[in-house]
């Protein structure tokens, strides 16, 4: 916690009985119960599961991406329409401070050459080890395989275990619930009706950073699934007229297609066929070689060798590629060599339906940051904060996800310790308190 949080905020004593319950063990509810225990709070945490940070895990095995080195302004770009709500959180814990804290448990980070901060080891599980020592350490009480059920008549948290149903009478509440994505791992969005019924505006939960499909021939995914396309230019068109346009790789799926490149243009790609049933993504499969000299290649005279063999010979284009070529682009298009190569520069990719929910790597939507205070306090219910994915944004992969989950749970945690030091003076300012009847006496 910086110095000048604890500054503007009226610090409680010590031994203060002030408590908060946290659902939801995912990064942004055990950066909440970090703060809130730094501060003297009595903190329990709950989680459906039987340990925390499940899918936080499973998202570093392949490489913990914790956040990302490029200038803020072009970061906090990667998070779209929700861009200003996200900087908010991020402007006193953003990347550079999350760096530092990572630091704090002992692990060290590096820069990848994609500008990705990833730990020395690229692991999750010794960062989520030396920080759940730290949590425990300081009092933290974790509570496992309790499912929140919503509340009572009497406004008592509800939850069933294995052991059977349990009430917790809870005056403040910080709920880091997650989306809907790997719901094996906890984050199975039932908590929105929960949420609904109490009067919280809620956008539905839809799949974020996700693969599509696309009716392959059986001739293409049988020989194909499976393989990489590297190198590639993507472009999608917004429902506004403009374009977005992404270099990575990505990989050919027995449903269609999925990996970073598509990911990081979900969003528009998904709001489309929301909205018309289809998308279209144009991949550019020579982005280093401009169309001139495609075209040049192509009429270079070729002899008796066959198409397919020009391709290789002169473009380099072969394999996967070729055939996707193939797969996509009708037979008049090859014998009209100029339309082949604006093709090979822009070849037109027809996506049908996003992946389901549950194989996506995030969701969109959740509780709209309209319902929210400024200190993520719900508006409908005075003392319930929310954090995490389970609020509407949305952000690719490459680290964006997991700062902003970061960020917003010790933004939440910050709102509870205001409003509980609020409540703490207001309860010391009522008739019959008794700090009012010492001072009577």
């Amino acid at each position: 916690m910086h110095q000048h949080d604890t500054e503007r905020l009226t610090r409680l004593p010590d031994n203060t009985t002030d408590a908060v319950t946290i659902i939801g063990g995912g990064p942004a509810g055990l950066m909440a119960a970090e703060v809130l225990i730094q501060q003297g709070i009595r903190v329990d945490l709950y989680d459906a599961m039987p340990s925390v940070g499940r899918k936080f895990l499973l998202a570093g095995k392949g490489g913990m991406n914790i956040t990302h080195a490029e200038p803020l302004p072009q970061f906090l770009n990667r998070y779209g329409t929700r861009r200003d709500n996200i900087a908010a959180l991020l402007q006193d814990f953003g990347p550079e401070q999350l760096r530092d804290w990572i630091h704090g448990l002992g692990i060290e980070t590096f820069v990848g050459s994609s500008q990705r901060i990833f730990p020395k080891d690229m692991k999750a599980a010794p960062l989520l080890r030396a920080w759940l020592h730290r949590l425990r350490e300081a009092g933290v009480q974790l509570h496992m395989r309790h499912r929140w059920q919503g509340w009572d008549d009497d406004k008592r948290l509800q939850f069933t275990t294995p052991h059977g149903d349990v009430t917790v009478q809870a005056g403040c509440v910080l709920l880091a619930l997650g989306g809907a994505s790997w719901a094996r791992l906890g984050s199975d969005g039932r908590w929105l009706p929960l949420l609904q019924t109490r009067g919280v505006s809620v956008a539905p939960l839809r799949p974020s950073n996700c693969g599509f499909d696309i009716p392959w021939s059986e001739h293409f995914h049988t020989r194909y699934a499976g393989q990489p396309l590297k190198t590639l230019t993507a472009t999608v068109t917004r429902h506004d007229g403009s374009t977005l346009r992404r270099q990575g790789e990505c990989v050919i799926t027995t449903q269609g297609i999925e990996g970073g490149l598509i990911y990081a243009l979900s969003a528009p790609l998904r709001d489309a066929i929301d909205a018309t049933g289809k998308a279209e993504l144009l991949l550019d499969l020579l982005p280093d070689w401009p169309l001139e000299k495609v075209q040049r290649e192509l009429l270079h005279p070729r002899g008796a060798r066959s198409l397919s063999s020009h391709l290789q010979s002169r473009l380099k284009l072969s394999g996967v590629k070729a055939a996707l070529l193939r797969e996509c682009v009708g037979a008049e298009v090859y014998q009209d060599l100029p339309a082949l190569a604006a093709a090979i520069k822009a070849m037109p990719l027809q996506l049908s339906a996003p992946r389901p929910i549950d194989e996506a790597i995030s969701t969109a939507g959740g509780v709209a940051f309209e319902a929210l205070q400024d200190d993520l306090m719900l508006r409908a219910i005075p003392g319930v904060f929310c954090a995490g994915e389970m609020l509407d944004w949305e952000a690719p992969t490459g680290g964006y996800l997991l700062t902003a989950c970061f960020a917003s749970g010790r933004h939440a945690a910050l709102g509870a310790l205001q409003w509980l030091s609020q409540s703490r003076q207001k309860s010391d300012s009522e008739p019959g308190s008794a700090d009012n009847e010492e001072q009577a006496s």
